[in-house]
């Protein structure tokens, strides 16, 4: 073959090598990864998350002996993103309480002082935060897929994701028949939640800039709860906190975490947040609960009281 025509098959080659795209990799979609069996009702999960190019660990309640189309009740982690340690799972009889209960729970680790959301720019402290991606889309696929769930869903947040869990359940209408938010500070463009939200991102050394832009502007609004409060009607709506005077309801604070260092102030902002909530909903004419307790200062005993005292609402949206 004349060397010029060898040439020119080569140049063509070359120029088809260049038009092919390549194949999307074998870790595109979102899946279960690994499983540990804690025990005949807990698994510990590993979920690849394409956003985040990583895989996130949670815990899943579920009856003995996993059987399908249960619906899924997901709760979200609060400031340490259950990474420190202190979580439902570690801070509370979560286990106990479920053990009899004819759903799977699911419970994230990961996301802390990250507000669950998505983030516009990666943080060089706190990295890549696609938490709305992870929580909304993501890590249901996954479950539903590993768990052979009916699709029915509900989410909490609590302290830091107690806010975001409402917010999460705006920016996709309809997806989650319940949402509850216990002791957080629903709200982002007003001042208490700008000033929340913000001291939240820097206790964990996180650029709040890198989440929504500059306090006040469009992304902020878009990730108000308050603002975007009509889009919760037709959702059962669970929102609570406590006064910030130490109770019974706290039980042993050494035990049950916060109410020494602090609880008290932020059990009190969370009051007034969770009011502006309800305030909104009851102008909207959505229904919704507010329980507020006389006592309680931001500790797993509160918490844990209002998780028990949600869970009829929840369970009733979704049949469990």
């Amino acid at each position: 073959m004349p060397w010029i025509a060898r040439l020119a098959i080569i140049a063509l080659a070359g120029t088809m090598a260049l038009l092919v795209l390549p194949a999307a990799p074998a870790d595109a979609a979102p899946r279960v990864t690994a499983e540990q069996r804690i025990s005949a009702t807990v698994s510990l999960i590993s979920v690849y998350s394409p956003s985040m190019h990583r895989t996130i660990r949670a815990h899943v309640l579920h009856p003995a002996g996993r059987p399908s189309g249960l619906p899924t009740f997901y709760m979200l982690p609060g400031a340490g993103g259950a990474e420190d340690g202190i979580s439902w799972y570690d801070n509370t009889p979560v286990r106990r309480f479920f053990a009899d209960k004819r759903t799977n729970v699911v419970l994230p680790i990961g996301g802390r002082f990250s507000m669950m959301t998505d983030w516009i720019s990666d943080d060089p402290i706190l990295g890549r935060n696609k938490w709305q991606t992870f929580v909304n889309r993501e890590l249901p696929a996954a479950v539903n897929r590993a768990f052979r769930t009916n699709g029915v869903s509900a989410l909490s947040g609590v302290s830091m994701s107690a806010g975001p869990a409402l917010d999460l359940a705006t920016q996709a209408p309809g997806k989650y028949r319940a949402v509850a938010a216990y002791s957080g500070c629903p709200g982002a463009a007003d001042p208490l939640g700008t000033i929340a939200a913000t001291a939240i991102v820097a206790r964990g050394g996180g650029n709040v800039l890198n989440m929504w832009g500059p306090p006040g502007g469009p992304a902020w609004r878009a990730h108000d709860p308050v603002l975007n409060a009509a889009k919760l009607r037709g959702t059962a709506v669970y929102l609570s906190a406590g006064s910030g005077l130490p109770g019974p309801v706290d039980g042993d604070p050494l035990r049950t975490g916060g109410g020494l260092v602090g609880g008290n102030i932020m059990e009190a902002i969370a009051l007034r947040c969770t009011t502006n909530m309800a305030d909104r909903l009851s102008a909207l004419g959505i229904p919704h609960t507010f329980v507020h307790r006389p006592d309680g200062v931001h500790t797993w005993g509160l918490f844990y009281a209002d998780l028990r005292n949600s869970w009829p609402m929840i369970a009733r949206a979704i049949g469990a």
